[in-house]
């Protein structure tokens, strides 16, 4: 199979790593961590500038026609970066949403402002107790007329805080864990009902808990069949299991690098700790790790197309462990490898750290996926 990629994209990978090189060094994201809502809006309209914020969406609504390879070059390149601002969460997640579910009307609404970063958006999924079961939703929906009225509590809603626009599910019918009898809304983030109460996340993010308290919506704010959208869920979640996986192949790389960088140069007993053989074996095998998520994530992205849901979901599902399994891996060496320096806040490798097992643990962890996989009869 041919691996590399065509000119298309090795322009598109050289723009991006141009980009975040000349204004996303580690000093510069202590910055924008500071900002308002943890990111950088200077920085959000240069991705929009480049094209990147429109690259999923189909050239009819504004977009660049881009497909899976391509939001995977884009999600390494923030991983190495750390980048800060909401990526996934607006354009992978919330045009996820728009791509599969949205009407014209929808998306005329939403993605040209997407396209030119003045508007983000934010995915209330995550509920009390819930774990990382999707179907697990008591957030209602009840009809009112040709309206919805929703109620209910989400949690550690990633750019919650900042977003324009808030994607939740909620419960139309049924009981709490049924699979059946849930919804997906499009919510202003500004409506009458809504509450916020925001924070910084372990990895240098901001998320918000929100209150939905009678916050009712329009008959035009459902996004696919109101009663059965499950599928529609578990499709834009693979897809952003995938461009994670993407984003912690970027954040391995660097921190080999940056590993590799510094034992070279720490000396001890009047030599570089790198010179030890160990060490040296240490290094490879971090290596190794870093190449086998490699592959699993190209697996992943070509298996995020898979017409079949079951296929898709089991294969990403099996990409998921094994990015679990080498992020593990490959972060701790890198800080057990820096010795006490690697826990300041002042050494870059402990960040890169704190976003790897915040990506372990985000819509799934390798436990849960190694259950998934093994209940399915392994990959298929």
């Amino acid at each position: 199979m041919d691996f590399d990629l065509t000119e298309e994209q090795r322009l598109l990978k050289d723009s991006i790593d141009g980009l975040l090189t000349d204004c996303y060094d580690f000093e510069s994201r202590k910055t924008y961590m500071k900002e308002k809502g943890g990111w950088s809006k200077a920085v959000w309209g240069k991705l929009a500038e480049q094209g990147l914020l429109g690259l999923p969406f189909a050239e009819a609504d504004g977009g660049f026609g881009g497909g899976g390879v391509e939001t995977m070059i884009v999600m390494e390149a923030l991983g190495k970066a750390l980048v800060l601002e909401p990526y996934l969460a607006t354009v992978v997640i919330g045009g996820g949403f728009l791509r599969h579910a949205g009407t014209d009307a929808q998306k005329a609404a939403h993605v040209p402002g997407i396209v030119d970063g003045s508007k983000t958006l934010a995915f209330a999924q995550l509920e009390k107790n819930s774990r990382y079961d999707l179907f697990d939703v008591a957030t209602t929906a009840k009809k009112k007329g040709e309206a919805y009225v929703i109620d209910g509590e989400k949690f550690v809603v990633l750019n919650g805080e900042n977003a324009d626009t808030l994607i939740v599910t909620a419960r139309t019918k049924g009981n709490r864990r049924d699979t059946t009898g849930i919804g997906v809304f499009l919510v202003p983030a500004n409506a009458k009902g809504v509450t916020k109460k925001s924070y910084p996340t372990q990895d240098g993010l901001h998320a918000a808990d929100i209150t939905f308290t009678g916050v009712e919506v329009g008959a035009d704010a459902v996004l696919g069949n109101p009663d059965d959208s499950l599928a529609l869920i578990e499709r834009v979640v693979d897809e952003a299991r995938v461009a994670l996986c993407a984003e912690a192949v970027g954040l391995m790389d660097e921190s080999l690098k940056t590993t590799v960088e510094y034992i070279k140069t720490r000396k001890q007993f009047g030599v570089a700790i790198g010179s030890f053989q160990s060490l040296q074996h240490r290094a490879s095998d971090m290596f190794v790790a870093a190449e086998q998520a490699r592959s699993m994530s190209m697996f992943a992205t070509m298996a995020a197309d898979f017409e079949n849901a079951k296929e898709r979901s089991n294969a990403i599902a099996a990409a998921k462990v094994q990015i679990g399994k080498s992020l593990k891996f490959v972060g701790q060496q890198s800080i057990q490898l820096h010795g006490g320096i690697g826990m300041t806040m002042e050494a870059k490798i402990g960040h890169y750290f704190k976003r790897l097992t915040m990506i372990e643990n985000t819509f799934g962890d390798t436990d849960y996926h190694q259950r998934r996989v093994a209940d399915a009869g392994g990959l298929v």
